[in-house]
């Protein structure tokens, strides 16, 4: 794995992410906070831990361990996550942008949030692994939208590369 494939990959994690959160705007306060039967309860339960997922490993490829995460009830509006969302965004490509092939190919060392020291695959799995855990989590948040009929339409990869494509 090298360092554009990484960068591939991201762009499109932004694009899908994008996709979502626009969908998201459309939604009332209500809707937004509401509960439902995803693994992290509605919308914003869903939205939190994929922003959450973002953090923690950015955090952790840089060096730094957490042991306390964000928590739901911190993004009580829409707007509130959002604003966040972009924060972390900007911090996650810049990291990306900067990371060498040869970093991308040595094993993660961090402590996980009980802060037991961990020695994990070579950090382009664990980057790999942050894209397609948001994957499955924007598939539950993309779910919830196009039940309250704000479908964020289609986020697959294959899409996002044929769209990128025509636009060159």
């Amino acid at each position: 794995m090298n360092k554009n494939d990484i960068l591939a990959l991201y762009h499109y994690n932004q694009w899908a992410n994008a996709k979502i959160l626009n969908a998201t705007a459309r939604v009332t306060h209500e809707q937004f906070i509401a509960p439902a039967s995803f693994p992290f309860g509605g919308l914003r339960g869903t939205l939190v831990h994929c922003m959450v997922a973002m953090h923690l490993w950015r955090l952790r490829w840089e060096g730094t361990s957490l042991t306390e995460l964000f928590k739901e009830t911190e993004f009580p509006t829409f707007e509130l996550l959002r604003t966040r969302w972009q924060i972390e965004e900007v911090k996650l490509m810049s990291f990306i942008e900067a990371v060498s092939d040869e970093q991308l190919n040595k094993p993660l060392e961090f402590k996980n949030t009980k802060n037991q020291p961990m020695r994990d695959d070579p950090l382009w799995m664990v980057m790999i692994h942050v894209v397609n855990h948001g994957t499955q989590h924007r598939a539950e948040a993309a779910a919830i939208l196009t039940g309250l009929n704000q479908s964020p339409g289609d986020i697959d990869l294959i899409v996002y590369m044929r769209e990128k494509k025509t636009a060159q």
